[in-house]
């Protein structure tokens, strides 16, 4: 048996405006339910150790976490080698809860996005306004990356994390790579 790897091996581009690398394994499992549900805020919360998210807001400590995805579903992050065993939990928890729990790590890749320019690297591939009056550390958003979709959500005051198909990985990193090339500094946002 083989053992799982990242879509791009860890791939890294450090020369630019910003800081942009691949993440190691995460487990990700996305949830669907109502949200409202006691039994799927339980199941989530607790394979996830944190508190639910409002609408358009991550809960996120380390590899752990909840994103609120849409209306009924959430991404629940855990460690990698915990999915199984989490999925497992979280079905206990649901009960009779009309819910799907499904395991989708490695169908998925994770890029961290860092330094005082991540912001200005992100809104030049997304349309969203990501002023930092409009766009702050817990907040998240599933939309397009230039021709594909993606979630991502701020970590702190100068870094994202994004969330992307597995088989999109390269041209996502390119996206990034090419969007924070040295030089390219708009200055529309800044911290």
């Amino acid at each position: 048996m083989s053992e799982p790897v990242t879509a791009l091996a860890g791939a890294a581009s450090e020369t630019g405006i910003a800081r942009i690398m691949e993440l190691p394994l995460q487990g990700m499992i996305t949830l669907r339910g109502d949200l409202a549900s006691s039994a799927v805020q339980k199941a989530a919360s607790g394979v996830a150790e944190v508190e639910m998210p409002g609408p358009n807001q991550a809960n996120c400590v380390e590899d752990r976490g909840i994103c609120w995805m849409s209306p009924d579903e959430l991404l629940i992050l855990c460690p990698y080698d915990m999915v199984a065993a989490n999925i497992d939990k979280m079905t206990e928890t649901l009960g009779n809860a009309h819910a799907l729990a499904v395991n989708v790590s490695d169908a998925r890749a994770a890029f961290r996005i860092t330094g005082p320019q991540a912001r200005e690297v992100l809104a030049k591939l997304c349309p969203v306004d990501l002023s930092p009056e409009n766009f702050a550390p817990g907040m998240f958003r599933r939309t397009r990356m230039a021709q594909v979709p993606a979630a991502f959500w701020m970590t702190d005051a100068e870094s994202f994390q994004v969330v992307c198909f597995r088989s999109q990985a390269q041209y996502v990193f390119d996206l990034l790579t090419v969007a924070a090339q040295s030089g390219s500094e708009v200055g529309v946002h800044h911290n």
